[in-house]
């Protein structure tokens, strides 16, 4: 296998990874003021996610140090070009850091709800964000033949992005729904599934609406195995509704965890060998072949990976293999 396909696949595993992790952690942020009726339940809510949010953003800073020194021109292209986008992001993500360890240094019922809707803000920012991101990758971004995006903020803008960041953030919404009926014991967690329930429906909606623009924008249908992994993404989450719904919420979160990978397995296979589509021009699209480092560098960091990736995935499930348990509202007296 060539080096370049390689780290494609690798890429495209690290979003896999932060899109399935980070994506209930943006759910239970979202559902935070909406789940939680009073402050213990609040609290249970954001320990659920507690141990393990700060570690899933890593999978996103992975992949990006990966673009930057597997396919450079993709991290110059993508970050000069979505540049404000990407500022939101970046402060709504430090909103939500910040939020997350200042919220417990006061009491006070105003401070708390202040800070909970910076979590809230700060979870669902990013989520509509990357869906608008990822959608603009297979539709295609005034690129110019220096890969160069020669374009706005608002090029960023349509109404099939748009549908796209609506659509993550509600399969966000659902998957941390489900995650909260899992991790939390209790009434709560009861109130989580029926919320996730709710959700569905209208996920459902905004999924099949994504599936009917992606074919009329993008060429991602022309791919047989795009096309495959898109139907059975909508298959996986259909087979999650109807899981839940009859309370089998632990296989429900299995099926809405695969409809996350199948869905990002859909986009890049539709992308592949390009890595961004260019709207001008078909030959000013970055590929693999020419937006990739040399191939000695992609050796040293194919070395690095095999070494350094086990580690960081074994230490990662013995973090989630630690705090396994439920969280009860008796914890937090202690």
């Amino acid at each position: 296998m060539e080096l370049t396909v390689l780290w494609f696949i690798l890429v495209t595993v690290l979003f896999i990874g932060f899109f399935f992790l980070e994506g209930f952690d943006y759910g239970v942020g979202i559902l935070l003021r909406f789940l939680g009726r009073t402050d213990t339940e609040r609290r249970m809510i954001i320990n659920s996610i507690g141990p393990v949010w700060d570690g899933n953003e890593v999978w996103m800073i992975t992949a990006g140090g990966a673009l930057f020194a597997a396919f450079p021109h993709v991290y110059a292209t993508l970050f000069s070009g979505f540049y404000l986008a990407l500022f939101l992001m970046l402060v709504a993500l430090i909103l939500r850091g910040v939020a997350f360890e200042f919220r417990s240094k006061d009491d006070s019922p105003a401070w708390r709800n202040a800070w909970d809707w910076c979590i809230f803000f700060g979870s669902a920012v990013p989520a509509v964000l990357w869906g608008v991101t990822v959608c603009n990758l297979i539709k295609g971004v005034p690129i110019n033949a220096n890969m160069i995006y020669v374009g706005s903020f608002f090029d960023l803008l349509s109404p099939y992005t748009l549908t796209g960041g609506i659509a993550f953030f509600l399969v966000f919404t659902y998957h941390g729904a489900l995650y909260l009926s899992l991790k939390i014991a209790g009434e709560l967690a009861e109130r989580a599934r029926k919320a996730a329930l709710t959700c569905g429906v209208i996920t459902a909606i905004a999924c099949l609406t994504l599936v009917g623009l992606t074919y009329t924008n993008t060429d991602l249908f022309q791919s047989t195995g795009a096309g495959i992994s898109f139907w059975g993404a909508i298959t996986a989450f259909v087979v999650s509704y109807f899981l839940t719904k009859a309370k089998e919420v632990g296989w429900g979160f299995v099926f809405s965890s695969l409809t996350i990978v199948l869905t990002t397995v859909a986009y890049f296979w539709g992308l592949f060998p390009r890595l961004m589509v260019s709207s001008l021009n078909q030959a000013w699209d970055l590929t693999i072949m020419n937006a990739a480092s040399s191939p000695y560098t992609l050796q040293l960091m194919s070395i690095a990976a095999f070494i350094f990736v086990p580690v960081v995935l074994v230490y990662q499930g013995w973090t989630y293999w630690i705090f396994r348990k439920r969280v009860t509202a008796k914890q937090l007296e202690y």
